[in-house]
């Protein structure tokens, strides 16, 4: 199963607009981003992608597509370092929360621009695991 490129670029630019915000802000704010993230996993349906399918301008199978099991484990990634950042906000460890968030950020960002640091993650796990099946 695949998902429409622009849909999953409409998702990192979210992330990346919402956690800026919840750091400059408020980071109640980061309680945007993590509840779509906890919602696109438990359900697999990406609040995001769901609102900004209807403006695609060609049906959804004319895009470039993605892997959409990559794209779970990158929302996991997202979501849990999100967490890790309300956490640590709400308990008085600013900078635990501010280098979370950032990871967010860089990581989300990097992706729009083409590198995709979670794919990375994953291929490297992939191929560990294969190792250690064949031994």
């Amino acid at each position: 199963m695949s998902i429409p490129k622009p849909l999953v670029q409409i998702n990192q630019l979210f992330l990346v607009i919402t956690v800026i915000l919840g750091v400059i802000v408020s980071p109640w704010i980061l309680w945007l981003p993590f509840v779509v993230g906890v919602i696109a996993l438990a359900f697999r349906k990406n609040l995001i992608m769901i609102t900004f399918q209807p403006l695609l301008k060609k049906p959804a199978d004319t895009y470039p597509p993605e892997d959409a099991d990559q794209q779970r484990f990158n929302q996991w990634i997202a979501t849990i370092c999100i967490g890790i950042a309300i956490l640590t906000f709400a308990t008085g460890f600013s900078i635990l929360g501010l280098i979370f968030s950032i990871m967010v950020v860089v990581a989300a960002g990097l992706a729009l621009c083409g590198f995709c640091i979670g794919c990375t993650i994953r291929y490297r796990y992939l191929m560990w695991k294969h190792k250690q099946q064949n031994r």
